[in-house]
């Protein structure tokens, strides 16, 4: 992918974040990126490719791009990649990205088919390192992980990502026993 395109990808992914889907339109995003509605086109064809291709985008942002981040360590026993994954979904960001991610994908049904697509890459991603780590209920273990994450997401205010990997720490433990 280009380098202009994916800046303006970029851009909306950042809208999306700050101000939620109705923000993401031709005219916020020409303003924000300092170019005019031909250069969007040149690139998009339309405002529904656009936004197609912004879900592909943040789908290989948030989640295919960080765990192929993860999995670069193959080496390393599926523990410390569990770790290593934890330490990326609590370093500290702006606007939840996430949050907004949900709530576009309640109102539009691509959008929701990408974040089902999203969810069920996630978790099987961490249900194959549960697995890997040796606990015995991997499936479980893998949503319990993941529903902290996206929970503390959704608290008012958000749980700060510092106290998010403090509760990671209190919860990690748990994969080095077996479970019953």
């Amino acid at each position: 992918m280009g380098a202009e395109r994916s800046a303006w990808l970029d851009q909306g992914l950042m809208l999306l974040a700050e101000q939620g889907a109705p923000a993401v339109t031709l005219e916020r995003l020409c303003e924000c990126m300092g170019m005019s509605k031909g250069a969007f086109y040149h690139h998009f064809g339309s405002m529904p490719k656009y936004r197609t291709r912004l879900l592909d985008h943040f789908e290989a942002k948030c989640t295919t791009t960080i765990i192929n981040g993860v999995e670069a360590y193959d080496v390393l026993p599926a523990r410390e990649r569990l770790d290593r994954l934890m330490a990326e979904a609590t370093k500290a960001a702006g606007p939840s990205l996430e949050v907004a991610m949900r709530a576009w994908a309640k109102q539009d049904p691509e959008a929701a088919r990408v974040q089902e697509r999203v969810d069920a890459t996630r978790i099987g991603y961490l249900r194959d390192l549960c697995e890997q780590a040796g606990h015995g209920r991997p499936d479980q273990m893998a949503k319990l992980l993941y529903l902290m994450l996206v929970g503390a997401e959704h608290l008012m205010p958000p749980l700060p990502k510092s106290e998010l990997r403090g509760m990671y720490e209190l919860l990690m433990p748990l994969l080095d026993r077996p479970a019953s």
